[in-house]
């Protein structure tokens, strides 16, 4: 996030958020901070209290306790202001199947108490926006569930929100309608708006989000940037490839002579600059660009060339299983940048 945005007034704010069901803690005094025209993520497991945060934020039920302010009103004393300020799209969807799109979009404008040309205009322009004109006529039961979402989150737009909760808005839909609606809520904030999402897609949050809060068993467990969450976790290096066995045997004995310490390897096991069948070396480091500087610049005064440089970096599959003790590993692997 740049640091213009984070220096923006808050859109969102909380202070000590709790909300406890029975002798369970959901949300264990939580902080949040979200400045206006960013993307938020609330990133967790089922459980962690995700939709619950988003539920107090926007009115839905109470907080324990926290001070708590939305699109700057406090929820305490003028959660009337807030309704006005946000717009909600929730888990499942809040279309009505049985009315056509065009309909449930005039529904929603009657409930915004637009007149019924303003209604009309309304409806039409975010129709048109969301790729919906040619269906608008049609049940919205008919709709593909990609369709759904869009037509729900423009209902959401009818009232002109400046802020927007969408909680879990992609769960369900296939890999492009997925991004269709990444393109969207991209689009959203550059129109100023302020989006405060929550996902348990972690190249959702990556892929959107200026800062991420990770919320494990109703505490923030890290917040940060997917950067600086990633470099929270060890594990990030750069792998010299080499074609030449030669020079492979060459570049382990000065890098060993250089000291640099090994590099973690796969299941905790640790690997060191010695030659091996792959004819790669691995060197730790944290894939910062003066590092990866450093690190060009000694090779060159070394005489080492390598056939092929890439850096890894931990992604939000590690930074989110470290983080929340989570087991088992997962088919995405640790992202690689080739740089030479």
């Amino acid at each position: 996030m740049s640091t213009s945005n984070f220096r923006s007034p808050a859109a969102v704010s909380a202070t000590g958020l709790r909300k406890s069901y029975g002798g369970r803690t959901v949300l264990d005094g939580i902080d949040l901070r979200i400045p206006a025209g960013s993307v938020f993520a609330l990133l967790g497991p089922n459980g962690a209290g995700k939709t619950t945060a988003v539920n107090i934020l926007s009115t839905l039920i109470t907080a324990d306790a926290g001070e708590l302010h939305v699109g700057g009103h406090d929820l305490a004393t003028d959660p009337q202001a807030v309704r006005s300020a946000i717009g909600v799209t929730g888990q499942f969807s809040a279309v009505d199947g049985l009315i056509t799109g065009e309909e449930n979009m005039l529904l929603m404008a009657d409930l915004h108490h637009l007149s019924r040309r303003e209604g009309r205009r309304t409806t039409t322009e975010l129709l048109e926006r969301f790729g919906l004109t040619d269906a608008a006529k049609k049940p919205a039961a008919t709709y593909s569930g990609g369709m759904k979402r869009r037509l729900d989150i423009a209902m959401t737009l009818v009232g002109n929100p400046r802020i927007i909760f969408l909680d879990e808005p992609t769960t369900g839909l296939d890999p492009r309608s997925r991004h269709t609606m990444w393109q969207i809520i991209r689009t959203l904030v550059s129109d100023g708006v302020t989006v405060l999402l929550t996902t348990q897609y972690l190249e959702e949050a990556d892929q959107l989000a200026d800062r991420i809060a990770v919320l494990h068993d109703g505490a923030i467990a890290a917040e940060g940037t997917a950067e600086e969450l990633k470099r929270l976790i060890p594990g990030g290096h750069i792998r010299l490839r080499f074609s030449d066995p030669s020079a492979h045997r060459s570049a382990a004995r000065a890098l060993s002579a250089a000291g640099l310490p090994e590099a973690p390897g796969p299941a905790g096991t640790t690997r060191g600059v010695t030659a091996d069948e792959s004819l790669t070396l691995r060197i730790p480091s944290d894939g910062t660009p003066r590092e990866l500087r450093s690190l060009l610049d000694w090779l060159d005064s070394a005489g080492i060339e390598a056939d092929e440089l890439t850096v890894h970096t931990p992604d939000l599959d590690d930074v989110f299983f470290a983080l929340t003790g989570g087991t088992g590993s997962t088919d995405h692997q640790p992202s690689e940048e080739a740089v030479r």
